[in-house]
């Protein structure tokens, strides 16, 4: 085995084809293999490939449990299709057998990705497209000390704005008066800046809060409990919901790995 995966096993001939492929993959693009970015990726696909197939299995073993089940009529049809794009069957044979594929193995791999397709539609219709949101202002400066000298001027009665356009170091928001607009919560990159604004109400502003990016002052400018989420702000949120979902397959799991596949 190169692999259990909750009791599953993941067999060495299984992931040695898989390292084939990927080898006669790289000859079809015309690198060396025994070149330095050959042996390169060599090595990093190893640790790779492994990950993606306990992956895979994770994927299913929650598939099994959840009832999601994809029959053989479903992998046909879009085999037929992948055969269609190619221009007919004996052009997709022909590419198969360039990248080291057989039709069999290319009916496995559609099986699983279409598992995974139905895995993450069901995690991504668990994801509200409407949501409590708030509506912030911030200034991030790079010490403590200046930002307790602007949460100064705010308390002696300064624009918050007008601070944000002359201070702040965040350049995607500073021209806009420190304005991040509407978020729900799960978007923005600094945890701490979003836990700060969803416990203020409108008008009120933050003490200095200390995050990865630097020292910040949060205002509320206002609050809606439940209020549409932007498309682009719904996408980030499903994104994170799929790789939150994937992150606790991996967590619960018990992996045990029977080969050295790192770099």
């Amino acid at each position: 085995m190169a692999a259990r995966v909750n009791g599953e096993p993941i067999y060495l001939d299984e992931y040695e084809l898989e390292l084939e492929r990927y080898k006669n993959s790289l000859q079809a693009q015309g690198i060396d293999l025994e070149s330095q970015e050959g042996q390169d990726r060599l090595a990093q696909a190893r640790g790779w490939i492994l990950n993606m197939m306990i992956e895979q299995v994770l994927t299913e073993q929650a598939a099994e449990q959840a009832g999601i089940e994809v029959t053989d009529t479903e992998v046909e049809q879009y085999m037929q299709n992948m055969v269609a794009e190619s221009g007919g069957e004996e052009a997709f044979r022909a590419k198969l057998e360039e990248w080291g594929e057989t039709y069999e193995h290319a009916k496995k791999e559609v099986r699983a990705q279409l598992i995974g397709m139905q895995m993450t539609e069901r995690v991504v219709a668990q994801v509200p497209d409407s949501a409590e949101q708030v509506h912030a202002r911030h200034i991030l400066v790079d010490t403590r000390e200046e930002a307790e000298r602007i949460h100064s001027q705010l308390e002696a009665g300064a624009d918050f704005a007008a601070l944000a356009k002359a201070h702040s170091q965040d350049r995607s928001t500073r021209e806009h008066g420190g304005d991040l607009g509407y978020f729900p919560r799960g978007i923005l990159v600094s945890s701490e800046v979003e836990e700060a604004a969803f416990s203020l109400q409108p008008g009120q502003y933050s003490g200095v809060i200390s995050s990865p990016l630097g020292f910040h002052i949060v205002q509320v400018v206002e609050r809606e409990p439940d209020r549409s989420v932007g498309t682009e702000n719904l996408q980030l949120l499903r994104e994170r919901a799929v790789q939150d979902w994937v992150e606790s397959l991996w967590a619960q799991a018990d992996v045990e790995r029977f080969i050295e596949a790192g770099p």
